[in-house]
């Protein structure tokens, strides 16, 4: 008997009990849809989470206050900030004293610039009319759009001689500029931010929101304006170093720490008033964390294959019974035990495949929707996998009643009811 023959017997096999063939099929169908999806999922949220680390940049350090007690300086754990189990010191606040600090190269020489940074949230920007209450409104230096990887999509940035002379000059997200401005270029146009004039100078490109947080919903001006008219000259929110290279990361924090140790008064038993985030760090952790999370969703989803393989096994067991007698015909006739065999084992794979095949084109189409703020990222190797399971599936758990029906002696089929 040929193999165009077996696959033929195979198929109208199953064509013999449609419903009971796509039923079986379902199992898989689900099975192979879950684990691609989920991956993607899993997938799509690490990418999330990336960009929203590399928006700070890989290289980077922020330097941030802690006065919560002597575990909370462990949050630094991401960044590899030291902790300290003794007694902790004045808490000090960070000042601009301490980023100019920073920025000298004897001191510090592995970090390429430092920022420091105030930001306060809430500010409400009017222009004609329209209003618009801005998430973030950054007070910093130019080198700040460097180190947070903001580049500017029109117009430009503001400089040295706008912060040494506290001008009202203003760069916007993209998100500002729609509210404020709608279709019209806001380069060169005036707001009034909580009542003081600003002029915008350029638009940032956009970044795209963080779930919940609009990035593009931010303006970043000069320090000196920002303390001149909003916040007062008080400690600075936090202070943001760009090391030389991301190489040079783990150096830079080892030259910020030892510097504002020595500026806090922070003694080697004590806990540091402040914390180190360092970006790198944070990104492989972060990685690392979201793997295995993506992992754990595959392998709940693959449970489904597993159910849909031992329904398969059920079915193709039905199936046998209930072709004993057909089975004994064609012994009879000179089928040969291969042919048995090969046709049980061939009705089992090609339940599978469609399975897998449907479950493939299934999750293809769920990835191009976002789920909970999330875009799935269909991952090639889950479908190669989840395919390459689907039909091993089938060879895996249809061997066994393939098995069994070629073992049948024709005397004993002849004779079933």
């Amino acid at each position: 008997m040929s193999r165009l023959e077996i696959l033929r017997f195979a198929l109208r096999g199953l064509a013999a009990n449609k419903l009971r063939s796509f039923l079986t099929t379902l199992g898989i169908l689900i099975g192979v849809a879950a684990v691609i999806l989920l991956v993607a999922f899993g997938e799509g949220a690490s990418q999330s989470i990336q960009k929203s680390i590399q928006r700070l940049g890989a290289n980077t350090l922020t330097i941030s206050a802690s006065f919560s007690g002597g575990g909370f300086g462990g949050i630094g754990g991401a960044g590899g900030n030291r902790q300290g189990t003794g007694p902790r010191t004045q808490a000090r606040q960070l000042t601009l004293e301490d980023a100019k600090a920073l920025a000298d190269p004897e001191q510090v020489p592995s970090a390429k610039s430092v920022s420091p940074v105030v930001t306060t949230s809430g500010a409400t920007a009017v222009r004609d009319g329209v209003s618009h209450t801005i998430s973030q409104l950054v007070g910093t230096y130019p080198s700040y759009f460097e180190a947070t990887n903001k580049p500017v999509r029109t117009g430009s940035y503001f400089v040295n001689d706008d912060v040494l002379a506290a001008r009202k000059v203003m760069v916007i997200g993209q998100t500002v500029a729609d509210d404020l401005f709608g279709t019209a270029d806001p380069v060169g146009e005036q707001i009034s931010v909580s009542g003081v004039p600003f002029t915008v100078i350029g638009v940032l490109k956009e970044s795209g929101s963080s779930g919940m947080q609009d990035a593009d919903d931010v303006a970043i001006v000069p320090l000196p304006a920002v303390q001149q008219s909003l916040t007062g000259f008080g400690a600075l929110g936090s202070i943001i170093v760009q090391a030389t290279g991301t190489d040079t990361t783990s150096s830079a924090q080892a030259e910020v720490t030892a510097v504002l140790d020595q500026r806090h008064g922070i003694t080697p038993t004590g806990t540091a008033d402040y914390r180190i985030l360092n970006q790198a760090t944070l990104q492989e952790t972060v990685s690392s964390t979201v793997g295995i999370f993506t992992a754990l969703l595959g392998a709940v989803a693959a449970i489904s294959l597993l159910v849909g393989g031992i329904g398969i096994t059920n079915i193709m067991l039905v199936t046998v019974t209930e072709r004993t007698r057909e089975i004994g015909i064609r012994k009879a006739i000179g089928a040969p035990r291969s042919a048995i065999l090969g046709q049980f084992l061939l009705e089992a794979t090609v339940l599978s495949l469609l399975g897998g095949l449907t479950g493939v084109v299934i999750a293809f189409v769920g990835t191009r929707f976002t789920i909970a703020g999330i875009e799935p990222v269909l991952v090639p190797s889950s479908i190669v996998l989840a395919l390459g399971v689907s039909v091993g599936i089938g060879l895996f758990f249809g061997g066994y009643p393939a098995n069994r029906a070629a073992k049948l002696r024709p005397i004993q089929a002849l004779r079933h009811e």
